[in-house]
């Protein structure tokens, strides 16, 4: 269903009141999974990022009817999340008083201790490579590596031109490689 044709109908459903709950709980179902892991490669913990999601679909839901259609429902779904975890981080770095250097060391200190965490010692090594990150630069870099995600959807989406998300991406990648050649 993910934004073709049916997106079209998805949405005439989400703003008819007869269908909106049958065609949220769709949009619930379909964009979940994705929302959840742009989320999580911002926030270190699950706990959070289900918190944040949870979040999201209730901005969503709340504001369905000033969606217009301008962007595919996928990017602004998108935007609401990433706003809702930029304001979460903002709102943690101020409650416990965090320098950028103490939020970094906080957010690798998250990732060492997850419980959640599957992977092996390189996929660790890079998330806290990806830890070391300006926050910015992260979301692009996630956005872009993890997601595959094109430009000129990021730039929809952060409202950012191509060519600035291009360069914050390159940045990225030269701070990750000179991360693990220190290593």
């Amino acid at each position: 269903m993910k934004d073709t044709d049916n997106t079209e109908t998805l949405v005439e459903r989400l703003r008819n009141p007869l269908t909106c709950r049958e065609a949220f709980a769709d949009v619930v179902k379909e964009y979940s999974q994705s929302l959840y892991w742009q989320i999580r490669r911002m926030v270190p913990s699950h706990a959070d990022a289900d918190d944040l999601l949870q979040n999201t679909f209730l901005k969503a839901w709340n504001s369905i009817e000033n969606f217009r259609g301008d962007a595919k429902l996928s990017t602004w779904l998108h935007k609401i999340a990433i706003n809702e975890s930029l304001t979460w981080l903002e709102q943690k770095r101020k409650q416990e008083n965090l320098t950028v250097d103490d939020e970094t060391q906080a957010l690798i200190n998250t990732i060492e201790a997850d419980p959640d965490f599957d992977g092996d010692a390189l996929s660790l090594e890079l998330r806290k490579a990806i830890a070391t990150l300006p926050e910015k630069q992260r979301l692009v870099f996630n956005m872009r590596y993890f997601e595959e995600m094109k430009y000129e959807d990021m730039s929809r989406i952060l409202g950012t031109s191509v060519g600035a998300l291009k360069a914050s991406y390159h940045l990225a990648v030269k701070k990750i490689e000179q991360y693990f050649s220190c290593r």
